[in-house]
This record gives structure tokens, C-alpha cells and sequence, in this order.
């Protein structure tokens, strides 16, 4: 069973949630997960929508010895709250704690202890420690094999990091045993400079701490604790899913990546670019129907195959050429004179027309696409209708003058509009669409 403790003294840096969304990440994954609230303010339980009056063992009484109390093991005292997700309590009750071990011998280990029995039923165990450092964080240490310090991308957070990075490795000393310190940067706001600094200055200063993974700043996951459930339940489309998926990824050894769906698993980041190149090129030429004119074709080829050429080293097709080639190849056809209306019906992408932008994509099998963007702060709650057309998805939108970054949301999984050409990276390494108005 792999242990990790999730720590930090101070408050308000998402480390309850961490908590919770890890282990139900984790499970999700399909790894048997044990969630060990070792908070005497209960906060596991109330995120998980477990009844306070119906907890009647914590994790207290599977510390204390039977010459304390009534003692239980952990299986004696956990929540099953999904399909390998369980929940080990707590309450006020574990608040006594180091005043009833105070000055005995083995007080350090307790934790370890209760622990032993259940390491072959699970794979994880995720600790969350009180906001202190005290005998209870000094327990989880000696019992787990890894520390994750959720730092809110702050002023005061990033201030007292360094103290709180002495504290752990002081403790990780006297516990003598190698435990493995990890930052993960929570509650990140990519919209605000002080986030972006305060990011940038922790990959500075605690390089070799700073976890890849990032959390960002999303209303859902406040949602979710409200409703009590963790974000695998209450909306696995949105961003925290993603960001707690790709926690739980880089903690079992892969990269973070996009949930989207990719279609090989052996190709190179490069062959990838190009791949991708590939089809946004491909995709132009339907821009704005299913036929496109020989510079248009022609235009797609010098893209694709320049792309292609830039992977292989060799000198890139350009776009004249192609184009002469396509025209010299395939006769033009007049296109015959449409209305406002059967344009919009027939072109796929996002194209300005008057006040509104329209949006229009073909996902044949979705039952489900939200548009989320700068223009109504990255929620997916922006949903497209289905057309006429099988499989075709529109939806207009009044938008003031200016720049705006877009995804699709389809069944839950954000994905880039293949028939928009026009993308920037993001700190993800993920593709936003981007849509001038004028």
C-alpha cells in the first residue's frame, strides 16, 4: 500500500480537497483507495456528505490502545463511499489525542500501527493532516511513504512555504526514514498576474519539490463539497476532474495529460504535432462547407505537407505550389449563390456574423457539447444544439469586439474544435481555439 500525507499548517490552501478528490481519482482508476481523515475537524466526512450523527468510530478509536476506550480496527470503521472508495472518519473526538498519548512510548507510531493490518487490501492511502504540526501530522509522517504540500498560489502562501518546507524536513529527520516531499500548486488562477507570479516563483525556488501537476482555481470543486461528493461524481467534465486525473496519473508514474481521447499511445510529441497539424490543415478546406475551392484545397495541402517536412527535415511545399498543383489537378466549380441561413447550416467552425459568433461542429455520437471560454469563464455551461443535420452541433452567441479562447465540452471531455485552425498552447500543453471579433 502506497501512503501519501497531505500536509500543511496553513489553512484555506485546498488541502481537505486535494484530499478527497485524490482518493476518488484514484479510484476512479480503478486503485482500492482508503481516504484517513486525520483532522479532528471532521471536514472528509462533511465533503463526502457522510452523516455526522450517524459516525459513531473514528480513526481515534483504531489509535487508542483498549486500555483507553472501546479500540476498533479500521475495517470495523469505514464508510464505503463508491466502488473502491473508503473513508476512514474523524471528529472532535480525535482532538484528545496527544493529551491521552502525551509522554508514552510508541505515540508516534499509532498510526503506523492501525495501518499495518489493511496494507494488503489497499493500494492507497491518502492522509489529511490538521492545519498544525503537532504528535497527529507527526504520526501520519512516520506512517506514510510520500508528503504533498498543497500551496495556494498566493502572497502569504508562497511566504511561508520555505518555513514550512524546514518544518517537514526537520520532522522527516527525526522520523528517520526517507519520505518523498512533493509541492502541488493549488487554487491557481491563470487570469490573475499574481498567480502567474507566485507560479513562476515556486518553479524558481523549489524546482526540485514542484510537482507537474497544477490545480486550478474552479468553482465545481466548491460545488462538489457543498453537495458532498467529490468531483468524479458531481461533474467529471469539468477542469478540477481533470486536474485531481492528472494528480493521480503523475503519482502513479505517467505524465499529466489531456482526458481526451488520443488515438495512438505510441506516437512521439512530435509525431503528435504533426499528426495534429495534419488534421487541423485537412479541416480547413471544409471551413465552410463540405467542398472546398482549389485554393482552399491547395492551402490545406501546403499546410499538411509542410508540416510533414518540417518532421522529416526536409524543405517544406509552399503554399503557391500546391495550390498551382491542386488547381492543375481538379477543375473549379462555381459555387452556387446560398443564403445567410444555409451558410450557417452548412459550414462547420466559428465564423463572425454581424453582433454574433456561430459556432457549428459534427461530433456524430455526442449526446452532449458545451462551448467554454474566456466569455463565460472557462464553465462549460454553454450548451450547442443539434442541427437538422445528423451529428452537427450549432449555437450563436452575442460577443463584444476582441479576442477570445474556446473549447468544446463533448459528453464531459474538453476537446479542441477541429475545424478551427486558429489555436495557442496553453500551460497545460493542451490547444485553446482562438475567435477575433471585430
Amino acid at each position: 500500500m502506497r501512503t501519501i500525507a497531505i500536509i500543511n499548517q496553513k489553512g484555506g490552501c485546498g488541502k481537505t480537497t486535494t484530499s478527497i478528490n485524490l482518493a476518488a481519482c484514484l479510484a476512479r482508476l480503478g486503485h482500492k483507495t482508503l481516504l484517513v481523515d486525520m483532522d479532528p475537524q471532521g471536514h472528509c466526512a462533511v465533503g463526502l456528505a457522510v452523516p455526522e450523527e450517524q459516525v459513531e468510530r473514528t480513526i481515534y478509536d483504531a489509535l487508542i490502545e483498549p486500555s483507553d476506550g472501546r479500540s476498533a480496527r479500521i475495517p470495523e470503521l469505514v464508510w464505503q463511499i463508491a466502488s473502491d472508495f473508503d473513508l476512514a472518519p474523524a471528529n472532535l473526538k480525535l482532538a484528545a489525542f496527544e493529551q491521552v498519548f502525551a509522554g508514552r512510548a510508541g505515540r508516534e507510531d499509532r498510526l503506523s500501527k492501525a495501518l499495518e493490518p489493511v496494507k494488503g487490501t489497499y493500494e492507497w492511502c491518502i492522509i489529511d493532516c490538521p492545519p498544525s504540526v503537532g504528535l497527529i501530522t507527526f504520526n501520519a509522517l512516520r506512517a506514510c511513504d510520500e508528503v504533498i504540500v498543497p500551496v495556494e498560489t498566493g502572497y502569504f502562501s508562497l511566504h511561508g512555504l520555505a518555513k514550512m518546507m524546514e518544518t517537514l524536513e526537520l520532522l522527516r529527520d527525526k522520523c528517520h526514514k526517507d519520505v518523498a516531499i512533493r509541492v502541488l500548486p493549488t487554487l491557481y488562477d491563470t487570469r490573475t498576474k499574481l498567480a502567474r507570479e507566485v507560479l513562476s516563483e515556486l518553479r524558481a525556488k523549489f524546482r526540485d519539490y514542484l510537482m507537474e501537476s497544477t490545480v486550478n482555481f474552479n468553482t465545481k470543486l466548491k460545488e462538489a463539497a457543498s453537495f458532498g461528493q467529490p468531483i468524479t461524481e458531481y461533474d467529471p467534465g469539468s477542469r478540477g476532474y481533470k486536474d485531481f486525473v492528472n494528480l493521480a496519473r503523475e503519482l502513479m508514474g505517467h505524465r499529466p495529460v489531456d482526458v481526451e481521447p488520443v488515438t495512438s499511445e505510441k506516437l512521439s510529441r512530435p509525431a503528435e504535432l504533426v499528426q495534429r497539424a495534419k488534421q487541423l490543415s485537412q479541416l480547413t478546406s471544409f471551413q465552410f462547407g463540405r467542398h472546398g475551392t482549389g485554393a482552399t484545397a491547395g492551402t490545406a495541402l501546403a499546410q499538411e505537407q509542410g508540416a510533414v517536412a518540417i518532421a522529416a527535415g526536409s524543405p517544406p511545399v509552399t503554399p503557391a505550389r500546391a495550390v498551382a498543383a491542386a488547381q492543375s489537378q481538379a477543375p473549379v466549380i462555381p459555387p452556387d449563390p446560398k443564403t445567410t441561413q444555409q451558410k450557417i447550416e452548412e459550414f462547420y467552425g466559428v465564423k463572425q456574423l454581424g453582433d454574433e459568433v456561430v459556432f457549428a461542429a459534427k461530433f456524430e455520437r455526442a449526446s452532449e457539447v458545451l462551448v467554454a471560454g474566456d466569455f463565460n469563464n472557462w464553465q462549460p455551461v454553454t450548451p450547442m444544439k443539434a442541427a437538422s443535420r445528423a451529428g452537427t452541433w450549432t449555437m450563436k452567441l452575442p460577443l463584444r469586439k476582441g479576442r477570445y479562447r474556446y473549447r468544446f465540452v463533448v459528453d464531459g471531455k474538453w476537446m479542441t474544435d477541429p475545424h478551427n485552425q486558429y489555436v495557442e498552447a496553453n500551460q497545460f500543453g493542451e490547444l485553446n481555439n482562438v475567435i477575433e471579433v471585430e
